[in-house]
């Protein structure tokens, strides 16, 4: 980092500390409040299922693709779920063009994990013909604008473009061409496990935070709620907190989970 980049930093950060030694955010809202969200309305890809959402000034357009293929050896009676990210170089300047960075493909495990560790999507219903084909689901993930919390945003996009996604029927005749139906069906959502991401900035923890926020924090930690309440996965991305910190983030995020998964349902 050059000096005079160093300088900005240290200035930001002691701004932002100062901020919220009194109380305060940078953007003004408190600190366990959410930026509003946003689904816009219309269709933007070719996708199956897609979602375009806002959180703040932060953008990310997700899309559900379909195709069948082989299952996972070690799953042969499930069907495959990938996951990928792509922030693009217009989204901010610390973005470039390329194959996927650790940024990248670090937001898209943290997605792709919660999804997961809740099974919210019924994987043995991906099945055409077990351990021969199944329904691969391929979430791609676009950040349009980034103004800090992708984790939250791409979850809640993800989520909405997987609950609205409609895959066209497959069916395998007795010689064993594959046919395309008409007919379609929908994604089976179970659960809606949902991302909350806080930076720890001195002593107090900030829910959804914006860019500047993540820069000059402390710590960084991500915690997915599933229906139930649950702690579904935990992803920190720096610095340390305690056992007090964490159990508190869990307390607040489970507190939210109803307003957010509100949105997701309605949007879907």
């Amino acid at each position: 980092m050059f000096e005079s980049e160093m300088l900005t930093h240290n200035l930001l950060k002691e701004y932002v500390k100062d901020l919220v030694s009194k109380g305060q955010r940078i953007d003004g809202r408190g600190f366990q409040e959410y930026r509003p969200i946003e689904v816009r309305e219309g269709t933007f890809t070719k996708a199956e299922g897609e979602a375009w959402i806002k959180l703040g000034n932060t953008q990310v357009l997700v899309g559900v693709k379909a195709d069948v293929g082989e299952p996972f050896p070690d799953t042969p009676d499930k069907g495959v779920l990938v996951s990928n990210t792509e922030l693009l170089p217009l989204a901010s300047p610390t973005f470039e063009p390329g194959p996927p960075n650790e940024n990248a493909i670090e937001v898209a495990r943290v997605v792709d994990r919660a999804i997961r560790s809740a099974d919210a999507v019924d994987m043995s219903s991906l099945v055409i013909i077990e351990g021969k084909l199944v329904y691969m689901l391929f979430l791609d993930m676009y950040v349009l604008d980034y103004d800090g919390n992708l984790e939250d945003a791409l979850t809640v996009a993800s989520l909405i473009a997987l609950g609205r996604a409609e895959i066209p029927k497959v069916e395998v005749k007795d010689d064993g061409e594959i046919e395309v139906k008409e007919e379609k069906w929908k994604v089976n959502l179970k659960d809606l496990p949902i991302n909350f991401t806080f930076v720890k900035i001195g002593d107090q923890l900030l829910l959804d935070p914006v860019l500047e926020e993540e820069q000059v924090s402390d710590a960084a930690i991500t915690l997915a709620i599933d229906k139930e309440g649950r702690v579904c996965s935990i992803q920190k991305k720096h610095g340390k907190f305690t056992m007090e910190e964490i159990l508190n983030a869990a307390t607040i995020a489970r507190s939210k989970w109803p307003e957010i998964a509100e949105k997701i349902r309605e949007a879907i």
